[in-house]
């Protein structure tokens, strides 16, 4: 069951590169062949990514 009062953080791109400093394209390129998390998009032209889910890239996926 999930926590109800669970909130999730989304992260946009500038501020996941300033936690894994790579070059935007790099990042594109990753999430494309799956070596980095997928993002959510909220709207049209807005994509962000889960909070936990850049926690475990950083943590080396533990």
């Amino acid at each position: 069951m999930t926590d109800p009062l669970h909130i999730p953080v989304y992260l946009r791109l500038s501020a996941v590169l300033k936690v894994y400093p790579v070059s935007k394209s790099t990042w594109w390129a990753g999430v494309k062949s799956g070596r980095y998390p997928a993002g959510v998009k909220l709207s049209t032209r807005v994509t962000a990514w889960r909070a936990e889910d850049i926690a475990t890239l950083v943590n080396g996926g533990k």
